[in-house]
C-alpha cells in the first residue's frame, strides 16, 4: 500500500476511535494540560514576518482577511487559524480567525478580527464572537460571511451547545455602518439556525459555507459524514433565516471520511477574473473543495452545477477523493475563498499549521499562521486551479539581486543570496532543460506524487533533481529544498514532479520532518520551468509553472537562521540545467 494512504486510513481509524471514545469529532487533537497556559514570554527565532499570525497563542483562523500586522499590548492572549469567512465591506477587507485566548494550542476557541485596506497592513479589533447562548456555549467554531443584496452581513458558523451537539448559528452587526463591523449580535430570532436531524452525525456537522443564490432560493453547505462517506449537506432559504435540507446532498463520497471547511463557487471557463459567489452560466464550471479530516489536506473537483437537481457533478476525469487535486501538496489546510469586488478576483487563503511538539509551541508562546493570500483562476484546459500569491505581497520588495544565464553543475549549488540573508525573501527562478529526450522512462504505476519523491529520494535522475534550497547553511547542514524530476511517458510527453524534502531542514530530531510531492501538468514545449518561493523563517510556499502545483512547508532551522540563512540553486540530475533567470528580494 503507497506510504500516503497506509497514514491516511491509520488517520481515519484514529479519527472514528475517538468519536466513540468521546462522542463529539473535533479538527484538532486536545491537549488540556496546555489549553489554558498563558505565554509569558514569546520567542521570536522561528516567528515570521509577513505572514499573518497573531503576537502569541495558538490560531486557526475563520477567515475575512489577513497578512502580517503587529497587534496593541493587552488586546489578546493566544489564537488558531482556520480560514473561514473572508469579504470586502464598506473599503476594508475583514479577516475573522479563530483563537485561543489563553493558550498556545486549541482550545476555548473565539473569533478574533481585524480589518486591512491592502491585505498586507492589518488592524487588530476586539473579538467579534464567542461562545455566550445555550446553541454555542462549548465552542464557536468555524463558518462563513455572506453580504446579501442591500450591504446585509451575516457570518454563519458552527457552534457546540451543552450536550455537545454541533449546530449551525448566525451573527449579524450590531451597527452595519461601522466599516469595521466592530460589534455583532446573535439574534434570538432563528438561531439556532439549523439543528441536525435524524439523518445527520450531530457530533460531525460543521463548518457552513458562503450563501448563494440560485432559482429564487440562498443555499448553504455544512460538511458532515455518514460513517466513511463524505458529505455536503444543503440547504435552502427563501428568507435567509429558515433553512430546509434538500432531499439528497449536493455531493458525496464514499471512503473519503468527514468533511470539513466546504468551499463551492464558480470559476470563469474563458475569463481572467474571479466571479461572484452566485454567478451562473454557460460559460461557468464550479468548484467543490473540502477538507478531509482523516488526511489534513485539501482536495477539490471542477464540475458542472445543476440548480435544479440541486445537485453537482464533476467533470470526466476528475479524481473524486484521496487521489484528486489538491490546492495546496504541503502543510495547507481548511482553506476558504472569498470574492474581491474590488479587483474582481476570487481569493483563497489556507492556515498552515506547526509541525514541531505541543511543547515546543508551548515554550515559543505561539502556533499557526495563515498563508499568503492567493488568487485563484481556471486554467486554461479547464482540468484545474492555478493560484498565485497576491499581487499586494509585491509592493514589500525591497532590495533585488539578478542572475542570468548560469550553467548549474552536477553537485555544484549556486548561492543566490549572495551578501544578503535569505531567511526572508521572495525568490522566482526559471529553468532552461536543454535535453528532454534524456529523461527516464516513467511507470504508469506511479500514481502518487508524495511516495514518488520518497522513492527516489536517493536515486539521481538525469534530468533531475534540480531546484532550490532555502534557508540553508552556508556548508548545508542544514537546508529545505524544492525541486523537479522530469520523466518520460510511453507517448514521449514529459512527467513533471515537485518535491520537498524537509529531513535535512532542521538538525532537531524532534521535529516532523516530511516529504511532500505533487505532478506538475505542463507540456514544457519551450523546455522552461518556472518556480517562486516566498521564505519567511519558518514557512516556505513555493509555486511552480506559474501557481499549478503548491507546496507549502513548516520549518524550524537552528543554524539557517537570520543572516545565517541562505538560497542556492542546484542541479543533482545528470543532465545540465541553466538557471536562466533568477530574481530574490527582500
Amino acid at each position: 500500500m503507497e506510504v500516503s494512504k497506509c497514514l491516511s486510513l491509520c488517520l481515519l481509524l484514529w479519527n472514528l476511535i475517538i468519536s466513540l471514545l468521546k462522542g463529539v469529532e473535533a479538527s484538532h487533537r486536545v491537549f488540556p494540560e496546555y489549553q489554558f497556559l498563558a505565554a509569558t514570554t514569546v520567542k521570536q527565532l522561528h516567528r515570521t514576518v509577513y505572514h499573518f499570525q497573531p503576537p502569541k497563542h495558538w490560531i486557526n483562523v475563520s477567515l475575512f482577511l489577513a497578512s502580517s500586522f503587529s497587534f496593541p499590548p493587552g488586546a489578546f492572549e493566544n489564537r488558531t487559524i482556520d480560514p473561514n469567512g473572508p469579504m470586502y465591506y464598506n473599503g476594508f477587507y475583514h479577516l475573522f480567525y479563530q483563537y485561543n485566548p489563553k493558550g498556545s494550542v486549541w482550545g476555548n476557541i473565539v473569533w478574533a478580527h481585524s480589518v486591512s485596506k491592502d491585505l498586507v497592513n492589518w488592524e487588530p479589533l476586539e473579538p467579534a464572537i464567542y461562545p455566550s447562548k445555550p446553541f454555542d456555549i462549548k465552542g464557536t467554531w468555524s463558518g462563513s460571511a455572506t453580504i446579501f443584496p442591500g450591504d446585509k452581513v451575516v457570518i454563519y458558523y458552527t457552534g457546540i451547545d451543552a450536550k455537545e451537539k454541533q449546530l449551525q448559528n448566525y451573527a449579524v452587526p450590531e451597527n452595519p455602518s461601522d466599516p469595521y463591523l466592530r460589534k455583532w449580535k446573535k439574534p434570538k430570532e432563528g438561531n439556532p439556525m439549523v439543528v441536525p436531524d435524524n439523518e445527520i452525525n450531530g457530533s460531525s456537522f460543521r463548518d457552513p459555507t458562503t450563501a448563494w443564490q440560485a432559482n429564487g432560493y440562498w443555499h448553504i453547505l455544512v460538511g458532515s459524514r455518514k460513517n466513511d462517506v463524505g458529505v455536503a449537506y444543503l440547504f435552502k432559504s427563501k428568507d435567509q433565516k429558515t433553512w430546509v435540507k434538500t432531499p439528497v446532498p449536493l455531493h458525496q463520497v464514499p471512503g473519503t471520511g468527514n468533511w470539513e471547511c466546504p468551499d463551492f463557487y464558480p470559476v470563469s471557463i474563458s475569463g481572467k477574473t474571479g466571479l461572484d459567489t452566485s454567478e451562473l452560466g454557460n460559460d461557468v464550471k464550479h468548484v467543490l473543495k473540502v477538507s478531509l479530516d482523516a488526511t489534513r489536506y485539501d482536495y477539490y473537483t471542477i464540475g458542472t452545477y445543476f440548480p435544479d437537481q440541486d445537485k453537482y457533478v464533476p467533470d470526466k476525469g476528475q479524481a473524486d477523493g484521496w487521489d484528486g487535486l489538491r490546492l495546496d501538496y504541503g502543510n495547507f489546510y481548511a482553506s476558504k475563498s472569498f470574492f474581491d469586488p474590488v479587483k474582481h478576483r476570487r481569493i483563497v487563503w489556507g492556515w498552515s499549521n506547526e509541525s514541531d511538539t505541543k511543547q515546543d509551541d508551548v515554550k515559543k508562546g505561539w502556533a499557526g499562521i495563515q498563508l499568503i493570500p492567493r488568487t485563484v483562476l481556471l486554467d486554461p484546459s479547464g482540468k484545474q486551479l492555478v493560484q498565485w500569491p497576491v499581487e499586494e505581497i509585491e509592493t514589500l520588495r525591497g532590495q533585488m539581486i539578478h542572475k542570468s544565464n548560469h550553467k548549474l553543475e552536477t553537485g555544484k549549488p549556486v548561492k543566490l543570496s549572495q551578501g544578503i540573508t535569505g531567511a526572508q525573501a521572495d525568490v522566482v527562478v526559471t529553468f532552461s532543460i536543454p535535453n528532454l529526450d534524456k529523461a527516464e522512462p516513467f511507470d504508469p504505476s506511479w500514481k502518487d506524487p508524495q511516495d514518488l519523491c520518497f522513492k527516489k529520494k536517493s536515486v539521481q535522475g538525469a534530468i533531475g533533481p534540480f531546484g532550490l534550497m532555502v534557508l540553508a547553511t552556508e556548508k548545508l547542514e542544514e537546508f529545505t529544498p524544492v525541486f523537479f524530476r522530469i520523466f518520460k511517458a510511453k507517448d514521449n510527453k514529459p512527467v513533471v514532479l515537485m518535491c520537498s524534502d524537509e529531513e535535512h531542514s532542521t538538525l532537531k530530531t524532534d521535529v516532523y520532518k516530511p516529504m511532500y510531492g505533487g505532478f506538475v501538468d505542463v507540456d514544457l514545449a519551450d523546455k522552461k520551468l518556472s518556480l517562486r518561493s516566498l521564505i519567511d523563517h519558518s514557512v516556505v510556499e513555493s509555486f511552480a509553472a506559474g501557481g499549478k502545483t503548491i507546496i507549502s512547508n513548516r520549518v524550524y532551522p537552528t543554524v539557517a537562521v537570520f543572516e545565517m540563512a541562505h538560497v542556492f540553486a542546484f542541479n543533482n540530475g545528470t543532465e545540465p540545467i541553466t538557471l536562466e533567470r533568477a530574481l530574490l528580494c527582500l
